[in-house]
């Protein structure tokens, strides 16, 4: 996972970092009868942070967490899936609140330590008194070992759990862990996060280092995927920090270092939200370059990965590089049509605004890839930006014609 020296791959994805315990439950809120009720527990209470969505239409759980995460020690978070408590009035907050003041009661913490995330069907009530039920069984079973079954509980129309973990080796001796899950298949286009994620590590920080590092590895890697252009009522990420292994992180090379192990887990989240995308059959890298400026290589980016008609090329392998073209020409950003060039898998296809004599027939074997990249050049300044999109199949819209937000 790491090209990073003093960067390891480790396993245990969210419990990885010491002082981090999980638990999960089947308290019956899927029809389906798979675990729906996830609790990472923080021991000693951790210092926090976190980035929600940018959607004006949020669910309850991320007005909690507001209120919350970052402004005190935390100590749990509850979460759920199979309801997304969004569109539920005054009532949704009084139930995420009801439900974090029983898990409080149930670990012997103040309420205002304890914060709720939930994901699933916008617009039902949750079942209170059913998951009031499976606290205890939550906080019975809470062990360091269950990363997975934690990730496997937030699950929603995802195939398979998604998880990472790096050992990071700091300046001058002395190490730390950290790692992290997440879930999202789809609604994912997010302004700051991604569906759900959580991050742990058991180094000593304060929740002001932990947003700044947070903010800006969420902006390389979450806010740089798309599959389908909507971002959810619920978009949560949370970083928190136990301080178990009594390392402190200083600042200089060894805050480098930490954010670096930081970027690095992030980015493998968010790439596993794409390669698990509804429907998702092709994963692509949408690197620009000669942009005018930064925010203009992210938004002619972010124009190509969202455009349906690329989408759909990618899936039918159709060699239609117009369209990159187009979608780039329409996305606000300084463009120079003739000195624009464009590679797809390494095989050029436009050099000075005109496709290149031969193309096609390197390219086609390349459109057939579950992974490749596409470099747009805009010819307009030096900067550059990459997002991460998917093609756009027919069992995308099986899916989302079927399942109920």
């Amino acid at each position: 996972m790491s090209a990073e020296p003093f960067l390891r791959e480790i396993g245990g994805g969210v419990c990885a970092a010491r002082g981090v315990t999980a638990s999960a439950v089947t308290a019956g809120i899927k029809k389906s009868g798979r675990p729906d009720m996830t609790l990472l527990c923080f021991d000693p209470p951790a210092q926090s942070a976190g980035v929600f969505t940018r959607n004006k239409v949020c669910a309850a759980p991320v007005l909690l967490c507001r209120e919350r995460v970052g402004k005190g020690p935390l100590r749990a978070i509850l979460i759920n899936s199979g309801n997304a408590n969004a569109c539920t009035g005054k009532q949704g907050l009084q139930d995420a609140r009801r439900l974090t003041q029983s898990l409080a009661k149930h670990l012997g913490c103040p309420p205002a330590q304890v914060v709720m995330s939930s994901t699933g069907l916008i617009g039902q009530p949750l079942p209170v008194g059913l998951m009031e039920r499976a606290l205890g069984r939550l906080v019975r079973s809470l062990a360091p070992g269950k990363g997975r079954e934690a990730a496997t509980a937030i699950m929603t129309t995802d195939t398979r759990s998604k998880e990472a973990a790096v050992e990071i080796e700091l300046p001058g001796g002395g190490s730390v862990r950290l790692g992290g899950m997440t879930k999202g298949a789809g609604m994912i286009a997010p302004n700051m996060a991604t569906m759900l994620a959580y991050l742990t590590t058991d180094a000593a920080v304060s929740s002001r280092v932990l947003l700044s590092a947070l903010r800006k590895a969420a902006d390389l890697s979450f806010n740089c995927v798309t599959v389908d252009g909507d971002t959810s009522t619920n978009d949560t990420v949370i970083f928190a920090a136990t301080g178990a292994s009594g390392v402190r992180i200083p600042g200089g090379k060894a805050l480098g270092r930490f954010r670096a192990g930081l970027g690095r887990v992030c980015r493998e989240l968010a790439l596993a939200i794409l390669r698990d995308g509804e429907g998702v059959t092709k994963v692509v890298e949408i690197r620009i370059k000669g942009a005018a400026s930064p925010a203009d290589a992210k938004r002619a980016g972010r124009t190509v990965a969202e455009s349906l008609l690329v989408k759909t090329a990618f899936f039918g392998g159709l060699p239609n590089w117009g369209r990159i073209f187009a979608a780039a020409g329409r996305s606000g950003a300084k463009i120079a049509p003739e000195r624009m060039s464009l590679r797809i898998g390494g095989v050029p296809v436009v050099r000075a605004g005109a496709p290149v004599e031969h193309w096609e027939a390197p390219l086609a074997p390349v459109l057939k890839r579950p992974e490749f990249t596409v470099e747009l050049h805009l010819g307009a300044g030096r900067a550059e930006g990459t997002v991460w999109t998917t093609d756009l199949s027919y069992e995308y819209v099986k899916i989302n014609a079927d399942y109920r937000t």
